[in-house]
This record gives structure tokens, C-alpha cells and sequence, in this order.
């Protein structure tokens, strides 16, 4: 890894565990230079990562002020990993798999996935419990012909993870759609939702780097414990 890349995840997480707050400055580019040893230009690519990440805004004449990073927010935008959510924001989190097998897919879903009817595919349903409560149910189809199982320890710790350093597989995007749907019973029985009558459901299809859809996600989220957020940086016109 490079030097800058080290450096970056070190003031990430000095962000993250809020060593630096909202509106703290970060150290200066010369206190940085001293801290890490490194050159100038090694500390100014490593401030632009959290720069793009949207960690801090570089103000003239003041220097890199941290903005404001909520736990518990899920990224609208590129595509993260439940595993890697849960660190970054240090989620007091546990997974159960309630079901691990394959199953034919219905109609819709099969016209989704462009595959003949009641073709099986691997289905994982996972409940994601914070602070002992279950607060999100995942539902993951994916192509048996990229990937014929997962061992449950591995649905339990990363599904990605699984994918692309066991399976030597390369993920490259998502087309991700986001509405706010109504409970079901099957909500019911398997949330603590408590007084909501509605949830937030993302539903992603998710390709291969060569474009090949291989997984259908459907993940519905209690209302009250996530906010779905973006960072945007405005890119200055021709």
C-alpha cells in the first residue's frame, strides 16, 4: 500500500473514532509533514482522499476543517459492504443467516435476472441486529453460475469478502433503487419496528467488472435507525 494510502486511513479513522470532531482543524500540512515523515506532496494526496470522501473542506488561509460524520448513515452512493459499514462506523452489530440454500425464482424475478422461470438460485436471508435489535432484514439472489454457494460463516462475516478474495471475482458497480414501502407481516415477525408502519427497501442489481449481473438484493431497513446520505462535490463548469 502506498504511503499517502496509509496515511489517509489513519486520519479516517481518527476521524471516524472522533478523535477529530466536527469543525476541529486537522493538523497543518507541515505538522503532518513532521508526524509521518513523508514529503508535502505525499500529505496533500492523502488530504485529497478525504477530501473526495467528503471527511473534511479545505478552506484558504485556515487550513483542512473536518466535517460532520454521523454513525449509522448508509451511503447512497458507491457500493459498500454491510461488514465494511459496520467497521467504519464501529456498529455494535451481529448477523444471523436464517436461510442459506437455493430456491426458484418466481416470474418477476426471473424476467428481472433474464433467466428462464424457476431456474434456482442461491438465496441468502440474513437479519442484521444493532445493539440487539434487529433493524434490517437482507434478502440476496444470486446466479448459481457465479456463485454455486457460500458457507454459512462466510454469509455471516462478508458476502463480498467471500466473493471477491475466495471466488477471485471482481464486483465493479450497482444500479441501486431506493422507496419507502409499507410493513408486511413477514416485517413484523422478523423487526423489532416497534411503532412504524413503513420501512426503507434498497433494492440493488450488482455486477461483475466484465457487466455481468450476478446478484439481486432486496434490503429493507427500520426507519429510525438509518438515514440514507450522499456527498456531493460540486465540479467546476467548462
Amino acid at each position: 500500500m502506498s504511503k499517502f494510502n496509509e496515511i489517509f486511513l489513519d486520519l479516517e479513522a481518527a476521524i471516524l473514532n472522533q478523535r477529530f470532531i466536527s469543525g476541529d482543524l486537522l493538523p497543518s500540512e507541515n505538522e503532518l509533514v513532521k508526524q509521518y515523515n513523508v514529503s508535502r506532496e505525499t500529505i496533500r494526496k492523502a488530504l485529497n482522499l478525504l477530501l473526495e470522501k467528503g471527511y473534511i473542506q479545505k478552506i484558504q488561509g485556515k487550513g483542512s476543517v473536518v466535517l460532520d460524520v454521523k454513525r449509522f448513515d448508509f451511503p447512497v452512493s458507491g457500493l459498500t459492504s454491510y461488514k465494511e459499514l459496520q467497521v467504519a462506523q464501529q456498529m455494535n452489530s451481529q448477523t444471523i443467516v436464517m436461510h442459506n440454500g437455493l430456491q426458484p425464482v418466481s416470474q418477476e424475478l426471473a424476467d428481472h435476472l433474464t433467466i428462464p422461470l424457476n431456474t434456482p438460485v442461491l438465496y441468502l436471508e440474513r437479519l442484521r441486529k444493532v445493539n440487539g435489535e434487529v433493524v434490517i432484514v437482507d434478502k440476496d439472489y444470486l446466479l448459481t453460475s457465479i456463485v454455486p454457494s457460500i458457507p454459512t460463516d462466510a454469509a455471516e462475516d462478508s458476502l463480498y469478502h467471500y466473493i471477491e478474495h475466495t471466488l477471485g471475482l471482481t464486483i465493479g458497480y450497482a444500479q441501486k433503487e431506493i422507496t419507502v414501502d409499507p410493513i408486511t407481516e413477514e416485517d413484523k415477525q422478523l423487526m423489532n419496528l416497534k411503532d412504524d408502519t413503513h420501512v426503507v427497501v434498497v433494492r440493488s442489481d450488482v455486477y461483475l467488472e466484465n457487466t455481468t449481473l450476478f446478484q439481486h438484493t432486496e434490503s429493507r431497513h427500520r426507519l429510525d435507525r438509518f438515514r440514507f446520505v450522499d456527498f456531493a462535490r460540486r465540479r467546476n463548469s467548462l
